[in-house]
C-alpha cells in the first residue's frame, strides 16, 4: 500500500513496486482520480480515495485491504502537504529584499492544516499499519519525510516542526515494533520535482541552483531509495532516517 500515490514520490513508489513484482498494490491518494490514472496499466492495482488526516477512513481503508488480501506486507507513507502562501510569502520578500517574517502572521488554520495532515496523518498511517502488520510477525513500513526537518528553512516554521515529528514518531515507533519482526524507517528527501515543488515560488528554486550538489531529484530516485528500505537488503535498518538531498548538507 501506498499513501500519496497520485503524484510525485507516492505514483514513484507505485508503480516501482508493481514493475517489481509486488502481488497487488493498493494506490492511496486523497485525490482519488488521480490514483486511479497511475494504476491504469500497473498489474493488479487498486486505487482509493483516501485522506490520512481522517483516522476513520485510514482504519477503514487498512481493514479492507486485510479482508481482500489477507495481509499487508509493505506501506510506504509518501502522501503530505506544504504551504504555498507561505512559500509565495518567503520568495516575495527575497526578491524584496526584506527580512521573512512569517511565524507572528502565521495563522492557526495554516499550522492545523499542515500538522494535520503531515504529523497526524503519519500517526494514523503507522497505527492503522502497526495494526495489521503485528499479528503476522512482519512488515515493512517507509515514510518520506524531508530535509526540512535538518534545515529548518526561515519562514517554515510549520512544515519543518511537521516533519521533525514525523522523523521522531516513526523513529519511537520503529524502536517499538522491531521486536513484532516489523522494520520503520525514513527518507528525508531533499528538493525533488514533483507537484509541489512546481507550485515553489522561482525564487526560492533559484536558491537550490548550486553547481556544487546534485540538481532536483527525480521522483523515481527517492523511490529507489524507499524500495530498499522496505526490501529484504535493509534487514538491519530500524528507525534508520536516509537524509536524501543531493549533498546540500550533513547531519
Amino acid at each position: 500500500m501506498v499513501t500519496g500515490a497520485g503524484s510525485g514520490m507516492g505514483a514513484a513508489v507505485a508503480r516501482q513496486l508493481a514493475a517489481e513484482g509486488a502481488q497487488v498494490v493498493v494506490l492511496a491518494d486523497v485525490n482519488g482520480d488521480g490514483a486511479a490514472a497511475v494504476a491504469v496499466g500497473l498489474p493488479a492495482a487498486r486505487a482509493v480515495a483516501l485522506d490520512v488526516a481522517d483516522a476513520a477512513a485510514v482504519d477503514a481503508v487498512v481493514r479492507d485491504v486485510l479482508d481482500r488480501y489477507g495481509r499487508l506486507d509493505v506501506l510506504v507513507h509518501a502522501a503530505g502537504v506544504d504551504d504555498p502562501e507561505a512559500k509565495q510569502r518567503i520568495a516575495d520578500a527575497l526578491v524584496d529584499g526584506r527580512p521573512i517574517e512569517i511565524t507572528d502572521s502565521l495563522d492557526d488554520a495554516s499550522w492545523r492544516r499542515v500538522m494535520r495532515v503531515n504529523l497526524d496523518g503519519t500517526f494514523h498511517v503507522l497505527r492503522a499499519a502497526v495494526r495489521a502488520m503485528r499479528p503476522a510477525g512482519a512488515g515493512a513500513i517507509v515514510v518520506i519525510g524531508s530535509s526540512s526537518a535538518f534545515d529548518t528553512p526561515v519562514g517554515y516554521p510549520h512544515y519543518a516542526a511537521s516533519k521533525a515529528g514525523v522523523h521522531a514518531l516513526s523513529q519511537a515507533v520503529a524502536k517499538e515494533v522491531v521486536a513484532s519482526g516489523i522494520r520503520v524507517n525514513v527518507v528525508a528527501p531533499g528538493p525533488t520535482e514533483t507537484g509541489m515543488a512546481a507550485r515553489t515560488p522561482e525564487a526560492l528554486r533559484a536558491g537550490f541552483a548550486d553547481p556544487r550538489v546534485r540538481p532536483y531529484a527525480t521522483p523515481e530516485e527517492i523511490s529507489d531509495i524507499a524500495l530498499f528500505l522496505a526490501s529484504d537488503a535493509a534487514a538491519n535498518l530500524v528507525g534508520a532516517v536516509l537524509l536524501a538531498n543531493g549533498g546540500r548538507f550533513t547531519t
